[in-house]
């Protein structure tokens, strides 16, 4: 069933947001796309942007469905089966704290100088964490395997953003089930409230190690936490004062954890009276972040991240910001914002509002958008039905590519945009797609390139005509018929007698998906 949308959003009022706006008028609402207008074009930009890509099939079927059934399948994949993630598809215990007998033990060996029995502890806590690191990898392996194979593709989209806008390094925590956990919490509240998510940031093991909080209490704060919670998570730069940070980070003294469970501890809490944000009080965690939602530019920094994430790069800092935008971009986000607040942070709200406008669909939006390394490697396997042939290479490749998934580079994430492609990212794109497509690796050919077949055919459907069999492929692949390419792939076919086959469609592919094009979405 659609969602409702809220009572009276503004641009439905007369005449809203469409003032001064000259000829840019069309861009500025959030009116929805009609049916009619809905074509290919539009379907394989709701896939790749609100998803990872899809076939042509896929694509066709989005046009039968229209807008409205498009973007409710999409966005409620509650409603569309999965597979349930158990809290016990990984080990809780590598990583656990000491039991009572085993400080005792390392005390007791402490206050009798015995090296031989020190040595002996200090080789289980490596061979631990050995272990753990071992289980990061496989944690890496799984998360992209769901990436690959969900029927669920905005979840997953969704949890690879909270991902990189919370971002958490596994190296700096160094506990493989914390990074499970968080990443759950982002999956189990990907399309729900932000406002929920907030709250549960303050609570995350993860992220409490990763900022230093846990080292936080009554008279000595640690401002990691709540500077970036405003910083970066939900306000930006130049809307808090660093007193606000400071008294922050009163409020959340003694948000700790043990083992994998958050723990408050009151002793270790400053209950002093604190000023944030304009609001007085004892001010704990929790009324800390009510105080930051209830901002306004909380809505409009959310807004952004958003928006630069699914629609177009815009800067989230506002100060100096807006200069960059167009008027239809600033009516957008002011639109998104207020469709926020009204819906208490509700996400699927401003996400439907968005995936069914106009605007989301505007061409100058559409193959614009460079795609980072994940979207690369997953937006291919989903769109060509190549095989994943080695989950280790293809991690390898991410990492090289820039995006090595559980380790983002900061605290600020991934930049993204342009900064993925350079003279060596660009190298690895390329030979990551061979390598899906025909198994071929820099050096060699993996051993699965003879089980695991692509059936490069199966692209083309029930197409065998030379031409239509090129813009068949520039279609799946680029989403457009550049000439250079275009006229690359018929002369390619040529060469080849005209003969459409397993080998000259594969290579129409190569040649299409190391195209510059290709880097776009």
């Amino acid at each position: 069933m659609p969602l409702t949308q809220p009572a009276n959003p503004p641009d439905t009022q007369p005449n809203a947001g469409t003032e001064d706006l000259g000829d840019a008028r069309l861009a500025t609402s959030l009116r929805p796309v009609s049916k009619d207008a809905f074509g290919e074009a539009h379907a394989r930009h709701l896939l790749w942007r609100a998803g990872f890509g899809g076939t042509a099939e896929q694509v066709a079927l989005l046009v039968r469905w229209g807008p409205e059934k498009s973007v409710d399948h999409i966005l409620n994949f509650d409603k569309v089966p999965g597979e349930p993630v158990a809290v016990d598809t990984f080990d809780r215990t590598i990583m656990r704290p000491p039991d009572r007998n085993e400080r005792e033990m390392y005390r007791a060996a402490q206050r009798a100088q015995d090296e031989n029995k020190l040595a002996e502890l200090r080789k289980m806590r490596q061979d631990r964490e050995q272990a753990d690191r071992q289980q990061m990898a496989k944690l890496q392996k799984w998360w992209l395997t769901r990436m690959i194979e969900t029927p669920r593709p905005l979840e997953e989209k969704l949890t690879l953003f909270w991902h990189g806008h919370f971002a958490t390094n596994y190296r700096t925590i160094e506990n493989s089930y914390h990074m499970f956990m968080q990443n759950q919490m982002f999956r189990a509240n990907a399309a729900g409230n932000f406002g929920d998510i907030l709250h549960a940031i303050i609570k995350d093991p993860a992220m409490i190690a990763y900022l230093d909080n846990n080292d936080s209490r009554k008279g000595r704060p640690n401002e990691n936490l709540a500077r970036e919670i405003m910083e970066l998570f939900s306000l930006g730069v130049g809307n808090y004062t660093e007193k606000d940070i400071k008294e922050g980070a009163r409020a959340l003294t003694g948000y700790t954890f043990e083992d994998d469970d958050f723990v408050f501890q009151p002793r270790n809490h400053d209950n002093g009276e604190k000023r944030i944000l304009g609001r007085s009080g004892n001010i704990k965690g929790e009324d800390f972040v009510d105080i930051i939602l209830n901002q306004p530019a909380c809505a409009r920094y959310i807004s952004r991240k958003l928006y630069h994430y699914f629609v177009a790069d815009v800067p989230t800092d506002e100060r100096g910001g807006d200069k960059t935008l167009d008027p239809a971009q600033r009516a957008v986000l002011r639109q998104m914002a207020d469709t926020l607040r009204v819906n208490r942070y509700a996400l699927k709200p401003v996400l439907k509002r968005l995936f069914l406008s106009e605007h989301f669909y505007e061409p100058r939006f559409r193959n614009q958008q460079i795609k980072g390394p994940v979207v690369l490697v997953v937006g291919a396997i989903r769109s060509l039905n190549t095989p994943p042939r080695d989950l280790s290479i293809l991690n390898d490749a991410l990492d090289l590519m820039g995006q090595r998934i559980f380790f983002p580079p900061s605290v600020k994430g991934w930049d993204g945009g342009r900064s993925w492609i350079n003279t060596s990212t660009l190298f690895v794109r390329q030979n990551v797609l061979a390598f899906l497509l025909t198994g071929k690796k820099p050096q060699g050919f993996d051993p699965t390139a003879d089980t695991q077949k692509f059936d490069a055919l199966a692209v083309l459907g029930e197409v065998r005509d030379p031409d239509a069999a090129v813009e068949r492929v520039l279609r799946v692949t680029l989403g457009q018929s550049p000439s250079a390419t275009a006229q690359a792939l018929r002369e390619y076919l040529r060469a080849a007698g005209d003969r459409v086959t397993q080998e000259t469609v594969t290579g129409m592919l190569l040649l299409a998906t190391a195209a510059p094009e290709y880097q776009l979405c």
